[in-house]
């Protein structure tokens, strides 16, 4: 471990680049791809990554286009993708050496580079090191502990945002019928201020648009959100969006360089073959954003009032052209008191707050008032804010004035990052329960689920902390390292009777372990799963409310690994016993019984049209809610059939 001084000794300061992808993303990949999964092996994976039938991304959530390229993926998804198809494996022999006191001093680096986990392994109370233990030991002893509580309200599920649809559904059945909504996930700590924004605003808390509507729209504005580094296929998009003449608005603190521009690697994306070879060797992209706003940090809602004034001005100045006010009269509410509250707001508090002037806000309202559509994407820059709530209100508001959503290429995007986070969401990973979900998933399975409000992400760290939780089950993602106050969560963590993290990979959650420690190690996404009922798939749900399957090519790198949904059932089957309700060995036999239980349950829109409840923004006198929008597009959820590929 390198000590403070040492590592501000190696500190650099270059100038920012430019220039995003092109050559360097090529070598970058590839260097990661073939060191850690081999030549062959590598180029395979990267053959079946995001293609159709193939392995969906362990990255990011940004939607698969219709029509695949044959490099249908960018350098983080090539990073993911070789961490987990790595051979490598540590198990038995690796936990002798090393005492989890001394791997807990290890960073993540080191710990992801020792390879796969291949068996079952516990960490028993008052010992230093992890040792084998069978899977049936380990399920029996889970259960112990689960039905040895006061309450089932002392056990947290926690969920990682790479859990399958197929997986995070079982999860949640089983927390439920063990008598708990302590579902954490990491929504709690990325995009929950979305969730609750939009669902306030317009009824729907997810992304209104597909990928074509992005790509054919004739503005975008990214705010809070880096592309070329949280999603860098974002950038693809963004460059067919260009080639059809959309402009860009960037308002973020940094010129980021996927933002300035951008050198696509993929040379199936270029109409003249010439051009590539001589774009990557030149590193010369195309210019992306047409104007960028350095918002001070947190201004984003000032930029956004001061950009809604000027369309106010605007139409003031040329009336009834400017906003769309049959849309605002039949589809929202709340516009007189929207407008009084954004008078009052004074032009120098918007430039105290932006950080910017008049001038430069202006010229960005004028690109809006000259676009006829527009999209609005954002993430984590945005949602992380105290005001986060209320700035996404806002970016509602500015579609509203004008009837940007609801239609073809306009609407909103907010732009999840795990590759499943959303999906996660969808199938019912929350702390709270959906009436409408209760009452079809207590009719499905003939149950009665709790009906208190389980913990959420910091309630989860509180309850642990005062010993109100004694079991915490991790189904993946990194708990400690994810979320905030570390030493509050390790010490939390510590103080459980049993801690059990699922996982591919070794990490700190694991080593910050309660008096008793579980690692089941499950298969990869690349893997093949073989269950009763032969080979199986999982499913993700992209940021744009894709469904898309997953199927593994690569065998096993050990025969100890187990799928996420078959450890979901062996847990139910063992904790719950006769008191389930739920038929476990079939749906783990074939995940078509799980596909077809979940429409049942009412949780995709299955309407050819999206409806948008009644309802009003948070935010007092400064609001817009949407009445009733519907019929002017189609639903953007496709859904997959059982045993049907999309």
């Amino acid at each position: 471990m390198k000590k403070p001084h040492q590592i501000e000794s190696n500190l650099k300061i270059s100038k920012p680049p430019d220039t995003s992808a092109g050559r360097h993303a090529i070598e970058g990949a590839l260097k990661q791809v073939f060191s850690k999964a081999g030549v062959i092996r590598g180029s395979r994976g990267l053959l079946h990554l995001n293609q159709k039938g193939g392995v969906d991304c362990q990255s990011c959530a940004w939607p698969d286009p219709e029509h695949r390229t044959i490099n249908e993926f960018c350098e983080n998804g090539a990073k993911a993708f070789a961490d987990e198809a790595m051979t490598e494996t540590i198990g038995r022999d690796f936990f002798a050496k090393y005492a989890v006191s001394e791997l807990r001093q290890r960073d993540d680096y080191w710990l992801n580079k020792q390879g796969r986990l291949a068996e079952p392994v516990i960490k028993k109370s008052g010992s230093d090191h992890y040792e084998p233990i069978s899977w049936e030991d380990a399920f029996q002893l889970i259960a112990s502990e689960l039905n040895a509580l006061d309450s089932p309200n002392e056990a947290i599920f926690y969920t990682s945002g790479r859990t399958s649809n197929e997986a995070a559904f079982l999860y949640q059945l089983f927390a439920r019928q063990f008598g708990t909504n302590n579902l954490p996930d990491c929504s709690n700590m990325c995009h929950e201020s979305t969730s609750v924004a939009l669902s306030e605003a317009i009824g729907l808390g997810k992304a209104s648009i597909v990928l074509e509507d992005l790509e054919t729209t004739e503005l975008i504005i990214v705010m809070g959100q880096n592309p070329g580094t949280n999603s860098p296929r974002m950038l693809s998009s963004l460059r067919r969006a260009k080639m059809n003449g959309a402009k860009i608005i960037s308002i973020n603190p940094l010129a980021e360089a996927g933002l300035v521009e951008f050198v696509d690697p993929n040379p199936q994306h270029y109409s003249n073959p010439l051009k590539y070879p001589v774009a990557l060797l030149a590193d010369k992209g195309i210019p992306m954003a047409d104007i960028h706003l350095p918002v001070r940090i947190g201004g984003d809602m000032a930029v956004l009032k001061g950009l809604m004034k000027v369309i106010l001005e605007r139409e003031s100045e040329q009336p009834s052209s400017i906003l769309d006010h049959e849309f605002i009269r039949q589809k929202t509410s709340g516009f007189d008191e929207f407008i009084n509250s954004l008078n009052k707001v004074a032009w120098a508090e918007i430039e105290f707050g932006s950080g910017l002037t008049k001038e430069q806000i202006t010229a960005a309202a004028e690109l809006i008032v000259a676009s006829p559509t527009m999209v609005t994407c954002w993430a984590m820059g945005i949602t992380q804010h105290r005001d986060a709530v209320a700035t996404i209100e806002d970016i509602v508001n500015l579609h509203l004035l004008r009837g940007q959503i609801g239609k073809p290429r306009a609407g909103l995007c907010p732009v999840r990052g795990h590759s499943n986070v959303q999906g996660d969401r969808t199938m019912g990973i929350w702390e709270k329960m959906n009436p409408r979900f209760r009452e079809n998933l207590e009719t499905e399975f003939n149950f009665q689920t709790p009906k208190d409000d389980g913990f959420n992400t910091v309630h989860a760290i509180a309850a642990m902390r005062d010993g109100r939780a004694k079991v915490f089950f991790a189904m993946g993602g990194n708990f400690l390292t994810a979320t905030p106050d570390t030493h509050v969560v390790a010490e939390g963590l510590s103080q459980c009777k049993l801690t059990v993290s699922v996982l591919t990979k070794l990490n700190h959650t694991a080593l910050t372990s309660g008096r008793t420690s579980l690692i089941l190690p499950c298969l990869g996404r690349s893997e093949i799963d073989r269950g009763a009922g032969g080979e199986q798939f999982v499913s993700t749900e992209s940021t744009m409310l894709n469904v898309q399957m997953s199927k593994g090519i690569y065998e096993p790198v050990s025969e100890h690994l187990r799928s996420e949904p078959w450890i979901v059932c062996q847990l139910a089957k063992v904790t719950l016993g006769d008191r389930t309700t739920v038929d476990w060995d079939a749906m783990c036999a074939d995940y078509d019984r799980i596909r077809e239980a979940i429409p049942h349950i009412g949780l995709h829109h299955t309407s050819p049209d999206i409806r948008w409840s009644d309802g009003y923004c948070g935010i007092p006198g400064a609001l817009i809610g949407l009445r009733q929008l519907r019929g002017r597009r189609k639903s953007a959820t496709r859904h997959l059939p059982p045993g049907g590929v999309h």
